[in-house]
């Protein structure tokens, strides 16, 4: 059940990003996924916790964040601007 759990609030959340810096038409579902779950561990890295203890409002808003920041280094690589 955790993998179901990680895939769809990995979806959401890298969708949300992608959304959020301008990078949805680049992206398809699947690496709207792995940008979300992605983003899920490095949330989990800088602000603790884990999607696995208990899904909540907090550990959802923090694996968007943690998506936003993963497209901002991305782009940043990439173009040499935040955008």
């Amino acid at each position: 059940m955790g993998i179901i759990i990680w895939l769809i609030v990995g979806g959401v959340c890298g969708w949300l990003a992608s959304l959020i810096m301008r990078t949805d038409a680049q992206q398809g579902i699947l690496l709207n996924i792995v940008v979300g779950i992605v983003g899920a561990v490095i949330a989990g890295l800088i602000f603790g916790g884990s999607i696995n203890s208990a899904l909540t409002v907090e550990t959802f808003l923090y694996s968007l964040l943690g998506a936003v920041i993963l497209l901002a280094i991305v782009n940043l690589i990439r173009r040499g601007s935040v955008r």
